[in-house]
């Protein structure tokens, strides 16, 4: 299973911001320290301020901080948002499915069953967590950003 590039970037979006508790940060320098494209993090950026995550201030001086403590943040609620549909495999869509033993196949139950447990899994953990090595982060996040530059 591959999550899209977009929970992706929605969590990196959290986590710099969990890093930084309640500051204004600016989308820019959310993709300078990871090396992203702006565009689209400024999508995920969107919704994660309208189901609550994140707190959008527009203008000149705007950016983005923290809706709500990281301890409330549950990440696999921010992967259903984020992902949508998750539909490994065709059979999970009544509407799209060609497959001719749908509903007496093994191997989509246990797709399902596996990705309940994998979700479950992330239902365990809270943005707060991802964040308990803080300072080990943005001295890596610093050094990418360095490598980056120097790099130029």
């Amino acid at each position: 299973m591959r999550l899209t590039a977009y929970t992706n970037y929605a969590l990196r979006t959290l986590m710099f911001c969990a890093l930084h508790p309640g500051e204004l940060i600016r989308i820019q320098d959310v993709a300078e320290a990871h090396g992203i494209s702006k565009a689209h993090l400024l999508k995920a950026a969107r919704q994660l301020g309208k189901l609550g995550y994140l707190e959008n201030v527009r203008g000149r001086t705007g950016g983005v901080r923290l809706g709500q403590p990281p301890e409330t943040i549950i990440v696999g609620e921010v992967v259903r948002q984020t992902e949508g549909d998750m539909e490994i495999v065709e059979c999970f869509n009544p509407c799209s499915n060609t497959c001719p033993i749908v509903g007496v196949c093994k191997l989509s139950t246990l797709f399902r069953t596996g990705l309940r447990a994998f979700l479950a899994e992330l239902d365990k953990v809270t943005l707060a967590d991802l964040v308990t090595n803080g300072p080990v982060l943005l001295e890596r996040l610093e050094r990418h950003q360095d490598m980056q530059s120097a790099a130029c």
